[in-house]
């Protein structure tokens, strides 16, 4: 390959893609496979781009994001933690998981080590190996009745090579929710070994369990401490093709921030920046609605999954996934191709989701129930004939 980096000639696609890419645009496959609902982007959000685009908003702009948009931020995080978060702490360079590169770029050099507390969304993975980092995965314990940290695991990862640690609560693909307790120990812990922390809170608003929102690095941690809190619209108001997202950031960043906004994407699109606003100001019957279907769909994938022989399953407190693992499984790969070819429904491959996961799978419960009713019987249907 010549000059071609070796990580980059070796990256491989992520075991959700590698089952869906066939399978895309299929209208008899119930799709359970991404990170969203089959709801349409709420009408006031798409009518306010809407409006942006008629009052000719196509030009380039602030690449840390407009600052109506990062006022409504601060005013967002005032409401929900009681939090006075200055707009210059806020950049919105696009998509969440850019966000998640751009911390990265600020914490991590070619060969820095940085823990992943798994299981986690396999991107993030990719986006160390393509940094140059090397990710070093720190697997969340199972049960007895929730997934929690063994946060003597994390201390023990910990080597003179280790720049950051990265966790997503409420996580992705588990469900697990962090106590404001456990996030302490955490902050904790990188304040005693000088490591930064990249939290990823894009699920905050998906609370199945406690109180709305979930616990917030924000409220923890100093302004100007190397702590990257990590948000975005995609899962709380159904805004998944938009790709835009928010990071706070130290305070000291600010400049930098903005060259990294405009080297990596030169800011977020305009327009859709205005229907953050409307989200922000706008949705909270929206966030209200959806989390309470994904309650309902919750209490149904425990009752008919949950209750398989085969099924392990520990209660999602946030997000709107099932991680279970089945028994006799050892390769979660073929199992999704499997039930995607015999029962058209399909679900991710637990083995992309880190160290640890060959005998699980994850599925999204957030489309309509009477969709995931079905999808849930075939599933079933597949499991059943199992050997």
């Amino acid at each position: 390959m010549g000059p071609i980096r070796a990580e980059i000639a070796a990256l491989e696609l992520s075991g959700i893609t590698r089952v869906a890419a066939g399978a895309l645009g299929d209208p008899e496959v119930i799709p359970l496979w991404f990170g969203e609902s089959d709801i349409v982007t709420p009408s006031f959000i798409r009518t306010a781009a809407q409006r942006a685009l008629d009052e000719g908003r196509t030009f380039y702009n602030y690449p840390r994001g407009v600052l109506p948009l990062r006022e409504a931020l601060s005013r967002y995080h005032q409401r929900l933690y009681g939090l006075e978060l200055h707009p210059d702490r806020i950049t919105v360079p696009g998509s969440t998981m850019l966000s998640v590169v751009i911390a990265l770029q600020c914490l991590a050099s070619r060969g820095d080590e940085v823990i992943l507390i798994g299981p986690y969304w396999p991107n993030v993975r990719q986006a160390c190996i393509v940094q140059g980092a090397v990710h070093v995965d720190v697997r969340l314990l199972e049960g007895p009745q929730r997934w929690h940290l063994d946060l003597d695991a994390v201390r023990a990862a910990i080597t003179p090579r280790t720049k950051a640690i990265y966790v997503n609560s409420p996580s992705n693909p588990t469900g697990w929710v962090m106590s404001g307790a456990e996030q302490l120990a955490l902050l904790e812990l990188c304040r005693e070994h000088g490591l930064g922390l990249i939290a990823d809170e894009v699920y905050h608003r998906n609370v199945l369990t406690g109180p709305d929102p979930a616990p917030s690095f924000l409220e923890l941690a100093g302004e100007d401490e190397p702590v990257f809190v990590l948000n975005g619209f995609s899962k709380a108001w159904a805004m998944t093709g938009w790709r835009l997202g928010w990071m706070v950031h130290p305070k000291s960043l600010v400049t930098s921030m903005a060259v990294l906004a405009e080297c990596n994407n030169t800011g977020a699109a305009i327009f859709a920046q205005y229907g953050g606003i409307a989200a922000l100001e706008e949705g909270e019957g929206f966030v209200a609605e959806f989390t309470a279907r994904c309650r309902r769909n919750a209490d149904l994938v425990m009752e008919r999954l949950g209750r398989h022989p085969r099924v392990r399953l520990l209660r999602p407190e946030g997000a709107f996934y099932a991680f279970p693992r089945i028994e006799g499984v050892t390769d979660s790969l073929a199992l999704a191709r499997r039930v995607l070819a015999e029962a058209k429904v399909g679900i991710a491959a637990g083995y992309t989701f880190g160290d640890g996961n060959e005998s699980h799978v994850r599925l999204c419960f957030a489309i309509s129930t009477e969709r995931l009713d079905e999808a849930l019987g075939r599933l079933i249907g597949v499991l059943d004939r199992l050997e």
